[in-house]
């Protein structure tokens, strides 16, 4: 097949492009960018192009002759042009369109747990949930599959490592809002995974994925285990909620907006799955400990040099 995967530069994207240019598929990967993307340029049958997807024009032709498109597009907080709003719904809509005027019939779409278009607390889920709206609207043109991910972990990830980083900058010390909103993180190769097998089981067509790790964990908890795995102190001071709103106003001015008003709101939601969506799948989730030694901490080397050794024996 030939494949155009929006986004594919990015921490999920990296690793599905690797997986679908093994298997074989021709893979096209726009970006502003291309250089984020210097890791697959050794992969054969992947095309690196500069283009910018939000342009109606340059994503038509990005689509022509291709059998699937793929959106991976996403960001966790707005920077200048860069909203919630271009970001994830009007390119959603724009992903519809040019697919049914490319005659792309198969999408698949990345979109988050707790997405929906009116009642989301926040900004990011409501502009996710309205990008659905777009895709589901072009239906009787377009065969797609949404996938609703919980937080995402793995390496290259922006949740474990940056509370590693975080707890490595404070010495162990974090203020930390909404200690108590709860997760089931799932690992980014069955996020991957599930991509795959909705591009061969026609029983995906229409459908709707939530995607969860095994295991639910508070945040608390979450950062506890990074730390633990990762070596480090840690002592976890959490926030009443006026506290955290405060904090999440200033550091919402900070460069890089570590953390936003609008992260705070999401937050509010559990980001837990009401639906098995790896179960219907047929994917057996892996649980973090199972994975975060391989990539934080001394642990990590200890995992690379076994992996070496196997691969020479």
């Amino acid at each position: 097949m030939s494949i155009c995967v929006l986004g594919g530069t990015g921490f999920v994207g990296t690793e599905l492009v690797t997986r679908l240019a093994l298997a074989g598929h021709w893979v096209r990967v726009p970006s502003r960018n291309p250089a984020h993307g210097e890791r697959l340029r050794v992969l054969d049958t992947v095309e690196l192009v500069a283009a910018n997807v939000h342009d109606p024009r340059a994503l038509g032709q990005l689509l022509t002759g291709m059998d699937v498109v793929i959106n991976l597009v996403g960001i966790l907080n707005e920077r200048g042009r860069a909203t919630f709003h271009s970001v994830h719904t009007e390119l959603g809509a724009k992903v519809a369109a040019g697919a049914r005027a490319a005659r792309v019939r198969r999408v698949l779409h990345m979109s988050a747990i707790g997405a929906q278009a009116e009642r989301a607390p926040s900004l990011y889920l409501r502009s996710k949930g309205a990008a659905e709206a777009h895709i589901r609207a072009a239906a009787p043109h377009l065969d797609f599959t949404i996938f609703r991910p919980a937080v995402i972990f793995g390496p290259r990830d922006s949740l474990t490592n940056r509370f590693a980083r975080l707890l490595q900058l404070s010495g162990g010390l974090l203020p930390l809002a909404r200690a108590q909103a709860r997760f089931a993180p799932i690992y980014v190769l069955d996020v991957v995974e599930a991509f795959v097998r909705a591009l061969r089981e026609r029983q995906t067509i229409g459908q709707t994925y939530e995607l969860c790790g095994p295991e639910i964990l508070t945040l608390e908890q979450l950062v506890r285990t990074t730390a633990q795995v990762a070596g480090l102190p840690c002592r976890i001071v959490p926030l009443p909620d006026v506290i955290a709103r405060i904090q999440a106003i200033v550091m919402g001015l900070l460069p890089g907006k570590p953390f936003s008003m609008d992260n705070y709101r999401s937050l509010t939601v559990d980001s837990v799955c009401q639906d098995d969506g790896c179960g219907r799948l047929g994917i057996a989730p892996q649980h973090l400990l199972a994975v975060l030694p391989t990539y934080l901490g001394d642990n990590a080397l200890r995992a690379q040099t076994d992996f070496l050794r196997r691969s020479v024996s």
